[in-house]
């Protein structure tokens, strides 16, 4: 009995305690049913008018920013650095000494080839004065002048072999970081310093074929490059690539910009757009209007049910190319419709929204 009378208590009390349990589910069970009963208030949106714009068309692509002239100074003779005259960074003219090398030896050759040169010289003068007189024959006399264009050949070789011991700016242009030192002793071809001319400067990318009937020298460029992403340069096309690259399909572009303060430089990663001569007339909407996803780009467009209450519904679109804030619409909207500006991810199709007052959609620009 007792036994009995301890698992009836246990029993009891189980009941009162899952009793509880499920009453209080089915009290918050109703509470719910009730708030959900009662009229939600409207979302608060900011919202826009879809609008068209004048867009100039282009085609975006990548390249590098190469100089019209850059190359590394090397010595074409070797010999032992005498003198430098420039700094790290100068800028500098064409035809500018920039390094002498040691030319003891050489000045030494080329005075012992004008002593022979100046001998010859007058050894055929005086067969040449013989030869009228008969004293001579034809064959000393050619013999002499041979002798006199050779000697005078060695002194230019000699000449030519000295002014290479002298290194010269090989055109206009900026200057880098200097590779030798005083004293060093260079062997042929040794880098010397970088030079390149900066202003103009060169952009070269590469376009797909199916774009090349869409591209012509002297179309506009506008770059911009990762180092300076503030700020934008223009140019022109200055030269189209004569055969497609097989492998990749692609075409060679190259566009000249003014650079007058040195900020581009060559090997910068460069984005352009080539535009062409005429606008077209696009629909756009601002880039936060836009949900972006891989299944495809949609908006939630802002319309009047049949109460005449706000409410937005989701419209997939099709996207085009994007400039500053705003995107191109290719497909699914059209001028003057209202969509919500920002806050996507709050909303849902045929959720009851209202516009805030200071988020007046504009007006679409004709």
């Amino acid at each position: 009995m007792r036994i009995a009378s301890r698992f009836l208590i246990v029993i009891i009390f189980l009941g009162v305690v899952l009793g509880g349990i499920f009453g209080y589910k089915f009290y918050q069970f109703g509470q719910m049913q009730e708030q959900m009963s009662q009229p939600q208030p409207p979302t608060q949106i900011s919202a826009t008018k879809v609008s068209t714009e004048s867009w100039t068309p282009a085609f975006k692509a990548v390249g590098s920013i190469e100089a019209v002239n850059g190359i590394e100074v090397a010595n074409e003779v070797p010999g032992v650095v005498e003198e430098i005259n420039f700094d790290s960074g100068d800028t500098v003219a064409q035809g500018d000494v920039l390094v002498r090398l040691d030319a003891e030896t050489d000045e030494a050759a080329l005075r012992t080839r004008r002593a022979e040169a100046q001998l010859a010289e007058q050894e055929f003068q005086r067969i040449a004065n013989l030869l009228p007189k008969r004293a001579v024959s034809q064959s000393q006399y050619d013999e002499a002048k041979a002798n006199l264009d050779a000697a005078r050949a060695r002194v230019n070789e000699a000449e030519a072999q000295l002014s290479k011991k002298i290194i010269r700016a090989p055109f206009d242009g900026t200057l880098g970081i200097r590779m030798v030192d005083q004293g060093e002793y260079v062997p042929t071809g040794t880098p010397i310093v970088e030079i390149n001319m900066l202003d103009p400067i060169y952009v070269d990318y590469t376009l797909s074929e199916k774009d090349l009937p869409n591209v012509a020298t002297g179309y506009s460029v506008v770059v911009t490059v990762a180092a300076i992403p503030e700020q934008t340069f223009e140019g022109n096309v200055s030269a189209i690539n004569t055969s497609v690259n097989p492998e990749t399909r692609t075409v060679r572009i190259r566009a000249t910009l003014d650079n007058p303060e040195n900020r581009l430089r060559p090997g910068m990663f460069a984005t352009i757009q080539t535009r062409q001569p005429e606008d077209d007339r696009v629909v756009t909407v601002p880039r936060t209007a836009i949900s972006y996803n891989t299944y495809g780009d949609f908006v939630f467009v802002v319309e009047e049910n049949d109460n005449g209450a706000l409410v937005v519904n989701r419209r997939s679109i099709t996207t085009g190319e994007t400039r500053d804030t705003r995107a191109a619409v290719l497909s699914g909207l059209k001028a003057g419709e209202t969509v919500v500006a920002k806050g996507l991810l709050r909303l849902r199709a045929g959720q009851k929204v209202e516009i805030q007052e200071d988020e007046q959609p504009q007006e679409a620009s004709e």
